[in-house]
């Protein structure tokens, strides 16, 4: 008699090919044999219960413990053919409850009073800087780039990234610039010696990033024009800024807190200000987030739908002046840094272990295959409180990156960071 696991396997896994090995020894042969095989063996029977009643959450621990072994192919293979299958789960009243229970607690949590912001970013960002360096660009760029032209590394798509996001920025010297979410600093580097005369303020939770970033500015000679500050943007008051830009914190808002987050916007922002918002959506509301990510990786966090941003931006006074789907590029970004972080495996087992090492990799190459294959793509949200702060046309952003790549030119190169 088939286990219910292998049962809900081969109902799954219609196309392709999958040796799998069973807790009792048994091995199955699933899919109409196309493609690579991946081969999975799993170690004993409460791993193979645990991942047949929660897979969103199970499967990836199961991973981490080393009880759900790839012993041909590797987790990325072994997601893509399922997804390649399905993009649907399977549920049983159990797994359906349990989902529900998932959505209503996310929820909840994200519209408490109790501020868990510094807490849940400290759970990602403040790990070892040393871990972050085995895997990022030149310049610690740690979210989606931009690949154009297409074919291009991972240090110029990062780069052309940053300019990308400058030109829709519309920089004029003596400007004053702010960041909410200012990761290791080479985003606010980069905009204020782009800008002659400009005063740039970066903003983080993270007391690591906020460490190296002024290390970074002091290092190039910036420290007199580029200020970090470790504050949550809802308590920053008194000041205007012509520039806003946050790149890849809006998912760790909360969908509970868009409307705080967009009336604290429309406050900072100058009259003829603009914004650009860069952040992870996705094709329809989703309610929660994935269970894994959400306890492992990064807790409290949330990818919006267009829609779920538009409506209380709007709400909030403010215009949206362009908006641009990148689909793909993170696929691309994270498939360089997974193969960079497993390149050096013994260096990041040594940091902290093997089991985080596992973690890592399953969280890099699930997010991937999301990329891939579950629609996500990059929103790029041009914002102003006045209709005339932007030109009517887009040929600026192309003529404003063409004058970029001449400053970039002329900029000393960047310096490694150094622990």
């Amino acid at each position: 008699m088939a286990s219910a696991f292998l049962s809900i396997v081969q109902q799954i896994i219609r196309k392709g090919s999958l040796k799998l090995t069973l807790a009792n020894g048994e091995t199955h042969m699933i899919g109409d044999g196309t493609g690579d095989m991946v081969a999975a063996r799993l170690a004993d029977q409460e791993a193979e219960d645990a991942i047949r009643s929660d897979p969103t959450l199970k499967l990836g621990e199961m991973y981490m413990q080393g009880r759900f072994i790839l012993e041909q192919g590797n987790i990325y293979d072994f997601l893509s053919l399922v997804k390649q299958n399905t993009t649907n789960e399977i549920f049983d009243f159990k797994m359906a409850a349990l989902l529900v229970g998932r959505i209503a607690w996310q929820q909840l949590k994200s519209r408490v009073p109790v501020n868990r912001n510094k807490h849940n970013v400290a759970h990602h960002y403040d790990l070892s800087a040393k871990l972050f360096d085995l895997f990022l660009d030149e310049d610690w760029q740690y979210s989606c780039a931009y690949f154009e032209p297409p074919g291009i590394g991972l240090d110029e798509a990062q780069l052309a990234k940053k300019r990308h996001i400058a030109a829709k920025l519309l920089l004029q010297p003596n400007q004053r610039i702010l960041e909410i979410g200012s990761g290791w600093g080479g985003m606010g580097m980069y905009l204020t010696e782009a800008t002659e005369g400009a005063e740039f303020t970066g903003i983080t939770l993270s007391e690591e990033q906020l460490k190296v970033s002024r290390a970074r500015a002091e290092k190039r000679g910036l420290s007199d024009r580029v200020r970090f500050e470790l504050q949550d943007y809802r308590s920053m008051n008194g000041r205007k800024f012509d520039r806003i830009v946050s790149v890849g914190m809006f998912e760790h808002v909360g969908i509970g807190n868009y409307g705080n987050f967009f009336r604290k916007v429309a406050d900072l922002l100058d009259h003829n200000g603009v914004m650009v918002l860069h952040s992870i959506g996705r094709p329809k509301p989703s309610f929660a987030t994935n269970a894994f990510i959400e306890k492992y990786i990064f807790p409290g966090g949330y990818i919006p739908s267009v829609g779920e941003v538009v409506a209380p931006l709007e709400k909030a006074g403010l215009l949206v002046r362009d908006v641009e789907i990148l689909p793909m590029h993170y696929a691309y970004t994270l498939r360089h840094w997974r193969e960079r972080f497993v390149a050096r495996r013994a260096e990041a087992v040594a940091l902290y272990d093997e089991q985080f090492f596992r973690m890592w990799e399953f969280y890099l190459a699930g997010s991937e295959m999301g990329f891939r294959w579950d629609e996500l793509f990059i929103l790029q949200i041009q914002i102003a409180k006045n209709q005339f702060a932007v030109p009517d046309n887009r040929n600026y952003i192309a003529e404003n990156e063409a004058k970029l790549k001449e400053f970039e030119a002329r900029r000393p190169p960047l310096e490694k960071v150094t622990f």
